[in-house]
């Protein structure tokens, strides 16, 4: 692999690259060039440079190319899926629909690109005339996540090049051939040289270079929020604009009227998705105690048909953890939570066999009788692993949901339709599924409340972050008279 920089292929300055690993096997996928700053510099002056042209490209020939990029996309789903799979460690199927989302993302907004619009005003008697436009911000410098590097890859560069900026990506080092392959789907697209290009490397390299770069107009990162309050300390000495989506701890709600085999289904597929490492994964689950012990019940059975392996395996339903610290931190959080009391009614082990030997594979868990105060509650556990806590009414479960630093998504699944919407309105989340799993659509605006985030990515709301508003007021009189108006 090598970096993607000006429309070229190129190795790192350094010489040096660093090895991808895949989380089933504990073998090498490839190695990945290790940039540098003087790497992380070229693409951010390629952006530059081609921002020029880019930015007053039609909307028309900018949609055109996303629409080319979709197909590449589309057309490749399979190869890059298996490559996902095998950096990533998520089951083949669900990589797949991964190359899907990032092609419909860009459809989305190749879609909107011909849809921006301002506003005109005629003031003070008519003798001014201003009109509020909207115009690229310039480089968007993008931080990717390992967790969805394609997905999440898509969700900011379609809205940026939609709105005529140009794009400097920063893949995860865990997650880097996937979104380095991009590069080729761009040629395929015929991306104009410099609007996109992609940078392997060290976060305190690369991404610092981003960060402090005063060429970069904007920061667009997803990742923990520890690190998003790093990016938020960063961007402002030079007053960067940025969009922050960070972690969540998702409350699920189900209530004693709830249809008890979707929710169940929901449940299964929103924690323990591409093993849990999702941030909209449900990771606290509150069910109403009339309905809690056939819930439990149906939920364990469903668990123990759940096929724990290798992502290219047929019939694997969830693959392993993506790195050893992922799965030293859920072991850790367990083991905490049943320290202070918490059942164990499933997993909390890794699965045995030599199958399992070099990878980083954990069983799917489930524990009750949680203290409230375990890191496994007021951390985000990013793994399968999953609290469980009974309550008596929609008051408390709410109480309960809200307790938390973070509000990204939350669900309730109840028959209710009245009740379902008093809880959508009531829980500090940016998003509330009803009676659905957390399934974010190009569509629609996602983002957090508190510490999960700043800002907002897709919908049209995504696509306004991306813009800077100008307004223009022109006087048509001729006889200004400078003291007249007020300041």
């Amino acid at each position: 692999m090598k970096l993607f920089i000006a429309g070229e292929w190129t190795d790192s300055t350094s010489g040096e690259a660093f090895d991808v690993v895949n989380p089933a096997t504990g073998r090498i996928v490839d190695s990945a060039p290790k940039g540098t700053r003087e790497d992380t510099r070229r693409a951010v002056d390629a952006a530059k440079a081609a921002f020029k042209k880019w930015s007053v490209t039609s909307p028309t020939d900018r949609a055109r190319v996303l629409f080319k990029l979709a197909d590449a996309a589309r057309r490749s789903k399979e190869v890059l899926g298996k490559l996902l799979t095998q950096e990533q460690g998520k089951p083949l199927k669900e990589s797949v629909l991964e190359i899907e989302s990032f092609a419909n993302t860009c459809d989305y907004y190749a879609g909107l690109a011909t849809k921006l619009h301002g506003t005109s005003l005629i003031i003070a008697s008519g003798k001014v005339h201003a009109d509020v436009i909207k115009v690229p911000v310039g480089v968007v410098g993008a931080i990717i996540p390992w967790n969805f590097p394609i997905s999440l890859l898509g969700w900011k560069l379609a809205p940026a090049l939609a709105a005529g900026n140009t794009l400097v990506a920063k893949p995860a080092s865990n997650t880097p051939l996937t979104d380095l392959l991009i590069g080729k789907l761009a040629e395929e697209a015929d991306v104009p040289h410099g609007v996109i290009n992609i940078v392997s490397g060290p976060g305190s390299v690369v991404g610092s270079e981003l960060l402090e770069n005063p060429d970069v107009g904007k920061i667009a990162f997803t990742g923990e929020t520890a690190t998003g309050r790093e990016i938020m300390r960063g961007a402002s000495s030079q007053i960067k604009r940025i969009t922050l989506e960070l972690g969540g701890s998702d409350p699920m709600i189900v209530c004693d009227d709830a249809d008890l085999d979707l929710a169940v289904e929901g449940a299964l597929w929103g924690r323990f998705r591409n093993c849990g490492q999702s941030c909209t994964s449900v990771k606290r689950l509150f069910l109403f105690d009339k309905i809690a012990r056939r819930f439990l019940d149906e939920f364990i059975e469903r668990i123990q048909e759940i096929k724990v392996g290798n992502g290219l395996e047929p019939g694997v339903i969830m693959g392993p953890l993506n790195n050893s610290t992922q799965r030293k931190s859920v072991e850790r959080m367990i083991r905490d939570a049943i320290e202070r009391g918490a059942r164990l009614l499933t997993g909390g082990k890794r699965p045995e066999g030599r199958r399992y030997q070099n990878g980083h594979f954990y069983l799917p868990t489930v524990l009750t009788n949680v203290e409230p105060s375990s890191s496994i509650v007021e951390e985000e556990c990013f793994g399968p692993a999953l609290p469980v806590f009974t309550v008596e009414n929609l008051e408390e479960a709410i109480e309960m949901a809200n307790s938390s630093i973070y509000g990204l998504g939350s669900s309730i699944w109840t028959r209710d339709i009245a009740k379902a919407r008093l809880a959508a309105e009531r829980l500090e989340t940016g998003t509330t599924w009803i009676n659905s799993p957390p399934i974010a659509r190009p569509e629609v605006p996602f983002g957090g409340f508190k510490q999960s985030g700043f800002g907002r990515e897709l919908g049209m709301e995504g696509l306004e972050h991306y813009l800077e508003v100008k307004s223009i007021q022109t006087d048509i009189s001729g006889k200004q008279k400078m003291w007249k108006y007020p300041i």
